[in-house]
């Protein structure tokens, strides 16, 4: 087989958000350079989740189906992945960079005497070939990488980098769906509880809008401007690192290369100036909207709608015409 293994998350039976991100750059790269994408669901009865990824654009789906497979370790999933890579020969493999990814997927490359390309937020195509971007100092450059070794090679996207999948683009496929076995494998480890990201009150990457606010809005009792703004839009409240830093919002409400990472179908940046360290945690979204009196405010690139205005003005009349309309 020549073409891309996706290789998807799932956990007790509920999808990672993050598979639909890495199936969407999937998907982009196999259209690109003109590749079938195969997406493997590893677990223990996982039928109704694979029959669920079959609605999708791909060549097929593989049930990596074993009860080895039903609790995660990296044992388990690097010798039933190893045994699935060699079996198909694709070109490339992708995942999510999630906190399983890394921990199984160095371990899955170095089975094949490959490097684990972490973390690409992007890639182009250069003579017929993909160069892959990932970005190095939190974000104040990007680095280009391109595989010299023959196939397989390995790499994971980062979280934002991509948007999801979307059923309602376009007509569902009908992709066939294989379950595989692999052999029993030598496991050392014994399974642990699943890691648990920092406990939040709220997943800001879950969210479908989000209201954001930067060092602009001055002072602490500015922010309910913010405030009535993100609830007239039924939105949640992001930050800026310097307005978590001053404890005026909690840090799990900080986006950034330090915080959280978004992707929401509307993002609007009231008062950000626009550093890398904040845009690399946000510019996956669908549409920006940035409100700044500077013009030549860095936020201004990668907006979709600009608002060159004093912040005290624009946000309270947005949300009074917000709140018209309702």
């Amino acid at each position: 087989m020549s073409g891309i293994l996706l290789i998807t998350e799932q956990n007790a039976g509920v999808w990672h958000r993050m598979s639909f991100e890495a199936l969407g750059a999937a998907l982009q790269l196999g259209r690109e350079l003109n590749l079938p994408v195969h997406a493997c669901v590893p677990g223990h009865h996982i039928a109704a989740l694979s029959s669920e990824l079959a609605a999708y654009p791909l060549a097929s789906v593989i049930a990596l189906e074993s009860e080895a497979l039903a609790e995660y370790t990296a044992d388990g999933a690097t010798a039933a992945l190893a045994w699935l890579v060699s079996e198909l020969q694709p070109d490339y493999v992708l995942a999510a960079h999630t906190y399983k990814a890394r921990d199984f997927a160095p371990r899955l490359a170095a089975r094949f005497g490959r490097s684990l390309l972490a973390d690409s937020t992007g890639f182009r195509l250069e003579d017929g070939r993909p160069v892959f971007q990932r970005q190095l100092f939190q974000g104040k450059f990007t680095g280009d990488y391109a595989f010299h070794s023959p196939a397989p090679n390995f790499v994971s996207i980062q979280a934002g980098s991509f948007r999801a999948v979307d059923l309602s683009a376009g007509p569902a496929a009908a992709a066939p769906v294989e379950s595989k076995t692999p052999p029993p494998a030598e496991i050392r480890q014994k399974p642990e509880p699943a890691f648990q990201e920092q406990g939040r009150a709220v997943d800001l990457t879950a969210a479908e809008r989000i209201v954001a606010v930067g060092r602009g809005i001055r002072e602490e009792g500015n922010l309910v401007l913010a405030q009535e703004l993100a609830q007239a839009l039924g939105a949640e409240l992001g930050a800026s690192r310097p307005i978590c830093d001053n404890g005026w919002l909690p840090m799990e409400r900080q986006v950034g290369s330090s915080g959280q990472t978004v992707a929401p179908k509307l993002y609007i940046a009231i008062g950000i100036s626009g550093a890398i360290q904040h845009v690399v945690g946000m510019k996956g979204s669908a549409c920006i909207v940035a409100i700044n009196k500077d013009a030549s405010a860095p936020i201004f690139e990668i907006a979709d709608y600009g608002i060159v205005a004093d912040l005290f003005d624009a946000v309270p009349a947005l949300t009074a015409a917000i709140e018209k309309t309702r």
